[in-house]
């Protein structure tokens, strides 16, 4: 299988050209070469495929090889690679992607013939809980904020997110039964001032993640519900930085940030794969 490795902010997937490649048993083959001793390592893996709706179609699965509905990192590379790879011709600006969670439309800002930063219409967010909402995770309490930008996010909102132990305490809000069955991207943030967040984030099904898009964009959203921030806030991540805009006329948010290429490969995929 041919491949290439991507990263938005340092949340990395295997990216597989499908117009080009075939890949049977996806979600199998997202958790052997997600494992970062033994495959590729990545957060997951992400198929480009041929669309009938956009210039093309993006299928997200997690590490553990679950399918997600929508990646904002992962999309903004899904650009990169249509852009660079000719799959949308070299004057475009402005491409859609096909994806479980709707068709996203991009902004492309081109530099010597490379897409390297790229602005996605990421629709309208929906709250989902109360503002804020009272719960309670491993005998602890805590407020949360639940924003759906089409896939769900809690926020919590706390001092010291840096000291947190996000490997132990993580899948304890992941797998709450408030948000069963389908688990949901818990955000931890601190509010540094109107226009910044400082945010980590635990990814349902792929754990602790050095940036999640939509989590950042569901975060601000949840901000400025919160009142805490205005329309247009800085999300700093364990990666890099994110910008995330609401457009108060139509409701629609907007997410900006980097695209970067890592390396390209082939890799053999066993036709079993055994998991202990």
């Amino acid at each position: 299988m041919k491949f290439t490795k991507m990263q938005g902010i340092g949340n990395d997937y295997v990216y597989v050209d499908c117009f080009k490649e075939q890949v049977k048993e996806p979600g199998k083959v997202a958790r052997f070469i997600s494992d970062r001793h033994f495959g590729i390592g990545a957060d997951g893996l992400i198929l480009i495929c041929p669309s009938g709706k956009a210039d093309c179609r993006m299928e997200m699965y997690n590490a553990d090889g679950s399918q997600g509905t929508m990646c904002g990192n992962g999309v903004r590379c899904v650009g990169k690679y249509a852009y660079d790879h000719g799959l949308v011709p070299a004057d475009r600006r402005t491409m859609t992607v096909e994806t479980l969670g709707g068709i996203k439309t991009l902004e492309l800002e081109v530099k010597d013939g490379k897409a390297v930063s790229i602005t996605v219409d990421m629709g309208e967010g929906t709250l989902t809980s109360d503002l804020p909402e009272d719960i309670q995770v491993d005998g602890k309490d805590y407020r949360f904020v639940g924003i759906d930008v089409g896939n769900p996010h809690a926020v919590y909102y706390m001092d010291g997110i840096d000291r947190l132990d996000l490997e132990k305490t993580g899948p304890a809000f992941e797998y709450h039964e408030r948000f069963a069955p389908d688990r949901v991207n818990t955000e931890f943030i601190e509010v540094v001032d109107r226009k910044h967040l400082n945010m980590r984030v635990w990814e349902r099904g792929s754990g602790e993640t050095w940036a999640c898009g939509t989590g950042a964009t569901a975060s601000v959203l949840a901000s400025i519900l919160m009142g805490y921030v205005d329309d247009e806030a800085e999300v700093s991540l364990r990666g890099g930085k994110l910008m995330i805009r609401l457009d108060r006329a139509t409701g629609r948010l907007f997410m900006t940030g980097p695209a970067v290429e890592v390396f390209n490969g082939s890799i053999d995929i066993p036709q079993e794969i055994y998991y202990d």
